[in-house]
């Protein structure tokens, strides 16, 4: 018994959901990655703009998380890039930026974030964020239908 329960084990991890995470900072991904695993996701990081449409092609990941703010990476580049290629069309991707940046917001939402919250609120309810984009259902154009909060 013992070795099925190791067997198992070893299943359930390597049937982890990958979650692309696109943002340089070094703090701010170790706490979205140590957020993330301890809910059994297998975080990928993207840390350059090419990293992003090669690690999202080589990983199929279930979910996308970007920083609008992010000074190293060009968010709204990356965007574009994951809404020209119809097999990442279907990739649900959770942004965050600053609260006070209005066009940012408007912007991200016409590329086909999934849904764009403020910094506070990513930190606060990363967990919870993630669950909602990946319940969230396709729509007929198949992008993820959520309230875009």
């Amino acid at each position: 018994m013992t070795t099925n329960s190791h067997q198992t084990d070893r299943i359930d991890q390597t049937d982890q959901k990958t979650i692309l995470v696109a943002v340089t900072d070094i703090f701010f991904y170790t706490k979205v990655r140590d957020a993330l695993m301890s809910k059994g996701y297998k975080i990928e990081r993207a840390r350059t703009q090419q990293d992003i449409a090669e690690k999202a092609l080589a990983t199929a990941p279930s979910a996308f998380i970007l920083n609008m703010n992010d000074e190293r990476l060009d968010a709204f580049q990356a965007l574009e890039t994951l809404s020209a290629d119809a097999g990442m069309k279907t990739i649900p991707i959770l942004a965050f930026a600053n609260h006070e940046e209005v066009d940012t917001f408007n912007r991200a939402r016409m590329l086909g974030v999934t849904k764009i919250v403020s910094r506070n609120e990513f930190s606060s309810r990363l967990r919870d964020l993630v669950e909602e984009i990946l319940a969230a259902p396709l729509t007929p154009h198949g992008s993820r239908l959520t309230d875009l909060g």
